[in-house]
């Protein structure tokens, strides 16, 4: 039985970073090499740049530090230095709380949720019990139907939602075969809160009254809330997770949305602010929706890894990290920036 529940766990985390399900013709050995060796220059400058107590950036919030584990975990090639991984999950470790619950100042919910995806990747049977216990807590972390910063904020939104729904969604195995398992998550009720923050035009917002993205006037002259790129790939992740199909108009419509609005030069409608972030959601939702050539609004098509790796390999320093400019969402931090650029390396490397 445990050798079946490693096989379910190893096939759950691998679809995370799997190429779709109908590959590109012939894998480019050239460019992966280019891949590889971006991927490699980011995970020895993470390498490099640990703190000794095992954290990367600050101890205040272990998300950070779980990023960089799962960049390690993920590597399609190398094993990860073994001390490096060890002093990082004794860190996020030692952050478990006795509710299950994993953070050190605020945030809970985006630290459990970050620190879950870590513990999963790891496939290492002696953290089961603490991903299990994260999986049931975020279980409780639901209100009205979404998910927010936590413990059971005053309302939710959508990126705390889609990071909640990403780990529970790869985090199922580890309540298959148990007798004592914990209240399912009101999944009718998550995908109505989703819902609520997509625009008609198929885009989304932060929150049914809230974006980040301010507002603009539309075409009959009404002031809405503007849709943006990075939420719009969460909200199209968070349907796929919440199981709804690829002909669902919902799904659709978000995704019509992204392809109109394809760019690798900003976060549509945010300018540069989160632009890591926007291309790692990139990665995973298009990578996730299984789409090789996106076909653009003025009908060229594109092979998207292809330039989404160019893009990222363009913009690494030559210490091998990558950082923004522009500050919000933590993106000055390298450390955050470095993970995000070569987890969406790695997927990419994975899908030509």
């Amino acid at each position: 039985m445990k050798a079946k529940i490693a096989i379910l766990f190893l096939a759950t985390w691998q679809t995370l970073n799997a190429a779709p399900t109908v590959p590109l013709a012939q894998p480019d050995i050239s460019f992966r090499h280019e891949i590889q060796h971006a991927i490699d220059q980011g995970l020895n400058w993470l390498k490099d740049h640990q703190n000794t107590n095992g954290s990367w950036s600050s101890t205040d919030h272990p998300a950070v530090t779980a990023l960089a584990l799962s960049a390690f975990m993920g590597d399609p090639v190398s094993q990860p230095p073994a001390e490096t991984i060890k002093r990082g999950y004794q860190l996020i470790l030692s952050d478990v709380k006795p509710d299950g619950s994993i953070y050190n100042k605020g945030l809970q919910n985006y630290n459990t949720s970050i620190c879950l995806m870590a513990l999963l990747a790891a496939h290492n049977p002696d953290y089961d019990t603490s991903a299990r216990q994260a999986r049931h807590w975020l279980l409780t972390q639901q209100v009205d139907g979404g998910v927010g910063y936590g413990d059971h904020g005053p309302h939710s939104d959508m990126n705390n939602t889609f990071t909640a729904l990403q780990a529970l969604y790869y985090s199922k195995q580890l309540d298959q075969d148990k007798s004592d398992k914990a209240k399912d998550l009101d999944w009718p009720a998550a995908i109505k809160f989703i819902q609520s923050c997509q625009n008609p035009n198929g885009g989304f917002i932060y929150a049914p009254t809230e974006s980040k993205a301010g507002s603009e006037t539309n075409a009959a002259g009404k002031v809405a809330l503007r849709s943006y790129g990075s939420i719009t790939e969460a909200g199209l992740l968070s349907y796929i997770y919440a199981d709804l199909k690829h002909n669902d108009p919902r799904v659709t419509a978000a995704f019509e949305w992204l392809r109109q609005n394809y760019t690798l030069a900003e976060n549509p409608a945010m300018g540069q602010q989160g632009y890591y972030y926007y291309l790692h959601l990139m990665a995973k939702a298009l990578n996730t929706y299984g789409v090789d050539q996106l076909e653009l609004k003025n009908g060229a098509k594109i092979n998207w890894r292809q330039d989404l790796a160019m893009k990222l390999i363009n913009l690494q320093k030559a210490d091998g990290s990558w950082a923004n400019d522009t500050g919000r969402w933590w993106e000055k931090d390298p450390a955050l920036v470095t993970a995000y650029s070569v987890m969406s390396l790695e997927i990419v490397y994975r899908g030509l």
